[in-house]
This record gives C-alpha cells, structure tokens and sequence, in this order.
C-alpha cells in the first residue's frame, strides 16, 4: 500500500474515532448550559411581554423547560438537550411575537394620532 494512502486512511479514521468519541461524551455530560440558556430565553420573552402577547408559545417554552428540568434530573441529558433547545426556540418565537405586537400596537397609535392632526389642519384650514 502507499504511505500517502496509508496515512490518509489513518487520519480519517482517526478523525472519525474522535468525532464518535465526542458524540458519544456529549450524550453522557449533563446539558446544564442548554437548561440554563433556555431558562433565559423564557425569563426574557416574559419581560417582553410573551406571555401577554404569545400564551400559546410561553406556555409551550415553560413546560419543556420543566421537562428538560425532569430529564436533567432522571440523567437523560439528551432528551435534556432536545427539550432545553426547542424551550428555547418557543421562547424566542413568543418574544419575536410579543416585540410585533408591541411595534403594531405603537405603529396604530401614531396612525391615530397622525389622522387626529391631519382632521384638526383641515379644521384650521377650512376657516380660513
């Protein structure tokens, strides 16, 4: 066989031990950061105003946040992992939800306000 491809080989193989090492490592080590990511994520949408304007997806962010809690504790951190991740998401879609509806809330109120000045220059118009 040739050097190159002798050492080609071992390097791929190599590199290949070393990514199932780490998969198989990431499935046994607590998901400690990704709970504690999400947590935030939930704490934040609320203070946006998520659970307001996005019960639905808070509601869905907070309860796969204490399953993610549950399987922590149960060891299962990848099924920890999963949850923590898509709490996080729900969060960030009740925030993203919330910061719209605040933005089209304050968007009618300068329309309100701009069609209130538009009728009394139109008032001061006619009389003159």
């Amino acid at each position: 066989m040739n050097k190159n491809l002798k050492t080609g080989l071992l390097a791929v193989c190599t590199a290949s031990m070393v990514v199932m090492m780490g998969c198989a490592s990431s499935m046994k080590t607590p998901a400690t950061a990704e709970v504690a990511v999400s947590k935030e994520a939930v704490d934040n949408a609320a203070v946006a105003g998520g659970t307001e304007f996005a019960p639905v997806e808070m509601n869905s962010a907070r309860q796969k946040l204490v399953l993610a809690n549950k399987a922590m504790q149960d060891k299962d951190y990848k099924l920890a992992s999963d949850l923590a991740t898509q709490a996080q998401a729900d969060a960030k879609l009740a925030q993203a939800k919330a910061n719209s509806a605040k933005a089209e809330k304050a968007a009618n109120a300068l329309q309100d306000d701009i069609r209130v000045l538009r009728d009394e220059l139109q008032r001061a118009n006619s009389k003159q």
